[in-house]
């Protein structure tokens, strides 16, 4: 159950001004974000939102990236059919895509458009830069960075990545601290044109789809490219067989994120995995989909693009223009690579911290997943600071790895809706 924060009503009172009820704001545009708002919209309860549609889609992927999902894994949530990928291409006329198709990341953001355009309405491109408890009563006082200031009576926090992407400490001395890319290290998501690599050297480390896809693009740009991987191996995807065996499918069943019994499990009962002690739900999400490349992506990279295993950087400092870097191996050895740049595509890191938006008071109110910095949530996604919830990869430390992908955006949008249309309702 949560609590109020300390000189606030219970929840149900004081969400009218006047006749008016209180907006639902949800912060973030992107899958998240139109999904939970389309099904706010689809119920009659009043909802802002704010952020640029698709936006980290549009401006943390390199041109020419793919998704590495199956096209069934990325359809936003809607209150009422119609609202699907393959909709969205018979719409337009566009070819049907199969699990052996690749999904252009250009694809799905223009079908992220064509989802706000029929389902959400109005976006406002503000950006929310304070979200605070309200000064009397529940509810919630937003400042955006134009200056306004309006009152909500819930706040849905679906800004995606968005602040979260991580670089490890031996690099980040030498990564930029602010806008630009033009120090000697920067992270994947800083990217959407790897053409500027042309004709330099440029270590990738890392060993999952966006390290081996940038990789790729990187070679295919003129770039000298080699991949530094701290696993043993890399991983690759199996090509989808649409006419395998009755066998091979008990055996290994289908889901939204892959194939088998854990992965299938985590899907359907998302749930359940809330119920989990939380040990077992921070391991099974380290756990459950390790680093991986795309089986599509494989022959751009395996005998391409030079791949070394089992090599960690432990220092990093500038020679002038360039980069030297110092990789041990699994035996121990290290030797010094010379570079003109480093791209980290070493992931992110889901911290509460990085949502900058919330004030201090609320940071200090929120409970988090022991073990994590991700906030602790009830079934309907709603965290500790009554009022406030959270979508996409910061919830996955509850209900588990679907929360990373697209694919889980159903799950969390009905229960959101259902729960935030009915605190903002109540008489």
């Amino acid at each position: 159950m949560t609590q109020s924060l300390p000189g606030q009503r219970p929840a149900h009172e004081g969400m009218f001004t006047g006749n008016r009820t209180l907006p639902v704001v949800v912060v973030g545009a992107g899958p998240y974000g139109l999904s939970v708002a389309a099904h706010l919209r689809g119920a009659g309860v009043p909802v802002r939102v704010f952020g640029e549609v698709m936006g980290s889609w549009r401006h943390a992927m390199a041109t020419g990236m793919f998704l590495k999902s199956t096209p069934d894994a990325v359809d936003l949530s809607a209150p009422e059919p119609g609202g699907r990928l393959a909709d969205f291409l018979r719409v337009h006329g566009e070819p049907e895509l199969t699990e052996l198709t690749p999904i252009p990341c250009e694809v799905f953001v223009r079908y992220g458009q064509w989802f706000q355009k029929r389902y959400v309405g109005e976006v406002e491109p503000a950006r929310v830069v304070s979200v605070q408890p309200a000064p009397s009563g529940p509810g919630f006082a937003v400042r955006l960075d134009d200056g306004r200031e309006l009152a909500a009576g819930a706040v849905v926090v679906a800004t995606g990545l968005n602040g979260l992407a991580h670089i490890p400490g031996e690099l980040l001395q030498l990564a930029p601290t602010g806008p630009g890319i033009t120090a000697p290290v920067s992270h994947t998501s800083q990217h959407t044109d790897l053409s500027r690599y042309a004709g330099r050297r440029v270590v990738v480390v890392g060993g999952g789809q966006s390290a081996l896809e940038s990789a790729a693009l990187l070679h295919e740009a003129g770039a000298r490219t080699q991949v530094l991987v701290r696993e043993g191996s890399v991983l690759w995807g199996t090509t989808p067989d649409p006419a395998r065996s009755r066998a091979r499918r008990i055996g290994r069943p289908r889901s939204l994120l892959g194939p088998g019994w854990v992965l299938a499990a985590v899907c359907r009962a998302p749930g359940r995995v809330r119920r989990l002690p939380p040990a077992a739900r921070l391991l099974l999400f380290r756990r459950a989909l390790r680093p991986s490349g795309g089986w599509w992506l494989r022959d751009r990279v395996e005998g391409v693009v030079p791949v070394r295993t089992s090599r960690r950087v432990v220092r990093a400092e500038t020679a002038g223009a360039a980069v030297r870097l110092t990789v041990a191996g699994a035996d121990g050895r290290a030797e010094v690579l010379e570079v003109d740049h480093v791209l980290a595509a070493t992931g992110y890191r889901l911290d509460l911290d990085a949502v900058p938006f919330l004030s201090p008071r609320i940071r200090r109110a929120l409970r988090h997943v022991p073990g994590s910095r991700a906030p602790h949530l009830s079934p309907g996604f709603e965290s500790s600071v009554p009022g406030l919830y959270f979508a996409g990869s910061l919830t996955a430390p509850m209900f588990g790895p679907m929360m990373r992908f697209v694919a889980g955006t159903a799950y969390a949008a009905t229960r959101i809706a259902r729960d935030a249309g009915r605190r903002v309702a109540a008489p």
